[in-house]
């Protein structure tokens, strides 16, 4: 339907230099979610490059040379973005609001660059090495680094009606030399060209709404094909993700949409990438699904309006793990491992200055803040958790609700319905899958869980051993027997007893 749209010019903006505030866009309040996706496994705690798992990294958004991931067969299209992948598709809906809308989107990720130093052989010239101590006491390590790249575009709705777009979002090549003090050598940064296009699409489905289609590739071809993957990192797209906001522009949440757009939201087709609403909601508690201004399209499973923590005091690279956990490992440190961890990286060093001046009332607010408590309807009928002797008397292992009319327990086969407003992202993936109740848990909130084990999980029994669950509302599961066997008492029961609560 083009005739619903007008049309005015396209403008393109390369470069991580590009202002986040561009009119319309609403790009400045998810830039800290963005920039943790971004960095999220860039450099690893204890952010030493001695450090194993710091041997193998960026695990998300990974967008390689299609001759490389393809050298044993075709990829397997899903939405995970720790899958290697030469390309990456999103797809959502889009409200057009008026005539004259535009599509921005921002395409986001890393380049890989190799620093090696060079030592001064006294002669004019360098020599390669793997350290160097300057002679101000700094110590020095070759590494690989990376470089933030952006690409941006806008594109009039009714532009993309008579055709994709296609624009080029690569980097080119580059060398930097940089002298170290006292002529002690220099650091040399190399990286390769990155080849690269984005296509976006959009495809009318009813008056005013729109299913908008970004696909980013790698169209490079590898350096090496049978190379090692840290080799070929270097000719790749890491921590790729996508930012799609506009002037006239609202999109629909994939996760909770209105119940008339819920067929047709299931009908977008991602790969490698997971699209959340971001920002603030238009219209919150408006009951008709979920609706903002701004997507976030990133490797990492998100819910909608991701954000992070206002205690936060910076960022760990560790995105998904808790910041006082990180930083309380990072003080323990020794001085060796500091001064190595110094020596990796820049971005190390300043998390090592942060926690090291970090002011004890920042420190204790990252132990933890209690958001809300949704009163319950009615008082517990059992006594708070946090009241010394408060779960006396309960049992998880021998529990029970009434679910539907049924008494449900431990032992009690289900089917998982996951909430579609409030769930877990990832608890969607679970939709319609049957399970196993392990244990009832009473919440401090007066609520109630369930702790299950999904059937078809290769793993449900050693989950199980270890005492490690999906969790889940009465409501969000439908019983399948009418009664539930309870769980024999023993080390089972031991474990769901101490099992924290969610």
């Amino acid at each position: 339907m083009p005739d619903q749209v007008g049309e005015s010019g396209v403008a393109l903006m390369d470069g991580a230099d590009a202002a986040y505030a561009l009119p319309g866009a609403g790009f400045a309040q998810v830039s800290a979610v963005a920039d943790a996706v971004l960095y999220e496994g860039y450099l690893l705690y204890p952010y030493r490059r001695s450090s194993p798992k710091n041997r193998v990294r960026w695990q998300f958004g990974v967008l390689l040379p299609r001759d490389w991931v393809e050298r044993e067969g075709p990829v397997t299209p899903g939405i995970s973005g720790s899958a290697d992948s030469w390309y990456q598709q999103t797809e959502c809906l889009v409200r057009v609001r008026r005539d004259d809308a535009v599509v921005r989107l921002r395409v986001r990720y890393l380049q890989m660059q190799h620093k090696q130093l060079e030592a001064a052989d006294g002669a004019g010239g360098h020599r390669p090495v793997e350290s160097l101590r300057t002679d101000d006491g700094a110590a020095h390590l070759s590494f690989d680094e990376a470089v933030p790249r952006e690409s941006e575009l806008a594109v009039p709705v009714a532009r993309l009606l008579r055709g994709g777009h296609t624009v080029a979002v690569g980097a080119p090549a580059g060398t930097q030399y940089e002298p170290l003090p006292s002529g002690a050598g220099r650091a040399l940064r190399r990286h390769r060209e990155i080849r690269a296009a984005t296509t976006v699409t959009a495809d009318p489905l009813a008056p005013y709404l729109y299913r908008l289609r970004v696909r980013t590739e790698n169209t490079g071809g590898a350096f090496d094909p049978r190379a090692p993957r840290s080799e070929a990192l270097r000719d790749a797209l890491i921590a790729t993700h996508t930012l799609l906001g506009g002037d006239g522009v609202e999109f629909v949440s994939l996760i909770d949409p209105p119940a008339e757009l819920a067929e047709t939201a299931r009908g977008c087709r991602n790969a490698f990438t997971f699209p959340v609403l971001a920002g603030t909601a238009l219209r919150p508690g408006s009951g008709d699904g979920g609706s903002g201004p701004v997507m976030l399209s990133a490797p990492i499973i998100l819910p909608d309006h991701p954000q992070v923590a206002p205690e936060s005091p910076g960022d760990l690279h560790d995105a998904a793990e808790i910041d006082e956990i990180l930083t309380l490992r990072t003080m323990l440190l020794t001085d060796e491992e500091k001064a190595e961890a110094r020596a990796t990286d820049p971005r190390a060093a300043q998390i090592l200055d942060r926690v090291d001046s970090m002011p004890r009332e920042v420190f204790e607010r990252l132990h933890g803040a209690i958001r809300s408590l949704t009163p319950a309807a009615e008082p517990p009928a059992r006594p708070a958790w946090w009241q010394e002797g408060g779960d006396d008397g309960l049992s998880p292992t021998t529990d029970t609700v009434l679910v539907a009319g049924v008494s449900v327990g431990a032992g009690s086969p289900v089917r998982l319905h996951p909430r579609l407003r409030g769930a877990d992202a990832q608890d969607m993936f679970l939709a319609g899958r049957t399970a196993r109740v392990a244990g009832v848990f009473h919440d401090v909130d007066g609520s109630v869980r369930l702790a299950v084990t999904v059937d078809d999980d290769p793993a449900a029994e050693l989950h199980g051993w270890y005492g490690r669950f999906h969790y889940f509302r009465p409501d969000e599961v439908e019983p399948l027997a009418p009664t539930g066997a309870p769980a024999p008492s023993g080390q089972a029961h031991d474990r769901l007893r101490r099992r924290p609560q969610t």
